[in-house]
Formats: structure tokens, sequence, C-alpha cells
């Protein structure tokens, strides 16, 4: 790819996976360069008012990750939500042309799918039997349940009696070495 230079790069627009949505319905578009805090206060600022009733999160390749916080920190500023996750592909296509155009090379097109999702929230319930439905509170209900579990099957250890600790006695000092000084009295 040495011989090569990139000259454009074609994000396709992903479709809307969830049918039946409002058309003025509001997306945020997360990008890997986003800023949680700019996103977070402007679609808190949307979803407080009484008008807007759902908000959807969408994002792809570097921005999955901030996508996911976003929703995440939406859901527990604001309880009673109902979500629906979508996972799909964002085709990108990539178009590269060889630097010295004398040397009888051809351009290049890659294309990439590049790993996506989109979460719609709800204030109004939404259809439970559609795949990816999370109702809300289920997600504290979970972790409740888990710390329980988890909290149950710990049993206190005495020190030491991890492993490698040879049965609860104490380390032997390993002998002094090449390294160790020592002072003459």
């Amino acid at each position: 790819m040495e011989n090569y230079r990139k000259v454009k790069v074609l994000e396709k627009e992903m479709k809307v996976p969830i049918p039946d949505l409002p058309s003025d319905i509001i997306e945020m578009k997360v990008k890997d360069g986003s800023k949680i805090r700019n996103l977070m206060g402007f679609a808190m600022g949307k979803m407080e008012a009484q008008n807007v009733r759902q908000i959807a999160f969408s994002g792809s390749g570097k921005g999955l990750g901030k996508t996911i916080s976003c929703v995440e920190i939406m859901k527990r500023c604001l309880q009673d939500l109902h979500q629906i996750t979508k996972i799909c592909f964002r085709e990108t296509e990539e178009i590269w042309e060889p630097i010295v155009s004398d040397v009888g090379l051809d351009s290049l097109t890659v294309k990439r799918n590049t790993p996506a999702i989109f979460v719609l929230l709800s204030k109004d319930p939404l259809n439970p039997s559609e795949p990816g439905y999370q109702a809300p509170g289920s997600y504290d209900s979970l972790w409740m349940q888990e710390l329980k579990e988890e909290s149950v099957g710990q049993k206190r250890r005495r020190p030491g009696t991890g492993r490698g600790a040879l049965h609860g006695r104490k380390q032997p000092k390993a002998p002094a070495g090449r390294g160790d000084t020592y002072k003459k009295s």
C-alpha cells in the first residue's frame, strides 16, 4: 500500500433497524471523537421535556463503547425507560489511488463492514416480543441477584491460605545472593 494514497472514505447511511419509528425521532449519532458530556447534556435536555418520548443512540466502530456508555447513563438518570437494542453492520468504502500514475497501477476500492449498534430508549412501553427488548428496571434486579449469589458463595479465608501460600505457614526467606551487601562491624 506504500504506492497508494487514500482519496475518499464513504460511509453508507445505516438504515434504522427498528420498524415503525416516527420520522421525527431524535437520533444521537455517537462517533469516536464525541464527548460524552456534550451528548448527554443534549439528550437529557430533550428527554426531560414532556413532548419528547423516545430517543435513539447509534454508533459504530470505535464509537461503540461510547454509545453503550451514553445509553447506560441515560437509563440510570431517567428511571423507567424501555429499551430495544439492535446490533448490525455499517458498510464503509475506501477509495485508494496510485501515487504515481505512470506505473500502470489501478485505483482500489476497499469495502469494510464495521460493527454498529442502534439503541432505542422510550418512556412509553414498547413491544416486549421484539428481539433485543429490555424492560425498565430489569438491569437492577439482575445485578442485585448476582450480588446476593456472590456474597453467599464466598467464604472467609484465613490469611495466608491462598494459592501458593504453603498451607498457612510463613514463606521461607530467600538465601543471601551475590547482590547483597553486609556491613562489617
